[in-house]
This record gives C-alpha cells, structure tokens and sequence, in this order.
C-alpha cells in the first residue's frame, strides 16, 4: 500500500499516547480517532481470564483498527492515530501466542485475518513511538483509574515493553520518533516541545 496522511502514536498503555493525542488535537486542530477500548465487548472479560476470550478481544480490535485507518485514509487533511494495526498483531496478539493464552490454530486464525485486513492499510506519514519503563506504566495505570486494568500483571507489561522495543528497533514502515516519558514531560517541556512540533509541522504542512 501507498503512505497515508496520518501521524500514529504508538507505545504500551500507560505511556503517555492519549495525552499526545490530544496535545496535538488541539495544537493543530486535526482529526483524532482513538483505541476502541470502550467498544470492546471482551476487554473485561479478556482482562479476568486473557487465554479465555484473548482471541475474540483481538480480533474485535483488528477488524476496528482496520476501520479506524481506512477512515483515515480517505480524510483530505492529516490525522491522528492511537495505536495502529500493526501494533496490535505484532505486539498484543504475537504476546498472548508466545505466553501460551492463544493457541496455535487461534494464531494461524489471527494471522490469516491481519494479512487480509492490512492489505487496505496504507502506512503513516510518521510514527512517534513512546518508551517508557515498568514502574512509570505502572503509576499511570493506576493514577487513571480503569478498573479493568488494574488486574494487569506486572510480568505482562514487562513483556508487552520488551516485544514493542524490539518492534520500534525494526519498523521501516515510515519515519520514526521515538520520546522517553519517563524523563520527558512533552506537554510542557518547551525544548522537546519544540523538537516534536518541527517534525509534526512539516506533515501537517503537506496535507
């Protein structure tokens, strides 16, 4: 596929995504489509029991996040995405197969539904992928409060930072910045601030 007008933010959850978003929803007055969290009907239930219902819950979320970029796509001016399909089968779902909570013919499911699915995804513009480390995704879980959450083992956001790592170091599909939130506030620190918005501008501009 071609490469989209879109900005992703990527990261593990409680990294920061959602307040990016809305910095620069605001900052730029651009369209922002965010994760389906509340749509899910599973994602209660996948938290209680994650080999039970993890591959009801995943593919609700692909065949969303699908819908998601194709909405996109199709918008004349540039966009915001939380969290792209990539993320959620080479990460959340490749997660649960290597744990052991989604079986094997559950996987080869999965897969055959991405590989369909991703052929109508076109490739962001950019990427901003956030880092962070455990106890800083540990505190902002807790400080925000969803219940469902708060059942998240310490060992599964572990590895969740681990699989995104490795998957940041080899993404190609479009440019990529990568922010520390552990140390950085990109909110109010004016340097990074700064930093960030250049490279933004510059895809804001060309849509």
């Amino acid at each position: 596929m071609g490469v989209a007008r879109y900005i992703a933010i990527a990261g593990n959850m409680g990294s920061g995504k959602t307040s990016l978003v809305e910095f620069l929803r605001r900052r730029y007055d651009i369209r922002a489509v965010s994760e389906p969290n509340d749509e899910n009907p599973y994602l209660a239930d996948f938290y209680g029991d994650m080999a039970r219902w993890g591959l009801q819950s995943q593919l609700f979320f692909l065949t969303r996040k699908a819908a998601l970029h194709r909405t996109l796509q199709r918008g004349k001016k540039t966009g915001l995405l939380d969290r792209t399909i990539y993320e959620d089968a080479e990460i959340f779902a490749q997660n649960l197969y290597l744990t052991g909570q989604l079986a094997e013919r559950d996987h080869r499911l999965y897969r055959m539904v991405y590989r369909e699915l991703v052929r109508g995804v076109e490739q962001p513009s950019l990427l901003i992928f956030l880092r962070c480390r455990l106890p800083t995704l540990r505190k902002r879980i807790a400080m925000r409060g969803r219940e469902m959450e708060q059942k998240v083992s310490n060992a599964y956001l572990w590895r969740l930072n681990h699989l995104y790592g490795m998957w940041a170091a080899h993404y190609k599909r479009s440019p990529v910045i990568t922010i520390n939130t552990d140390r950085i506030d990109y909110v109010s620190d004016l340097t990074q601030q700064i930093q960030l918005l250049k490279t933004v501008e510059s895809v804001v501009k060309a849509g």
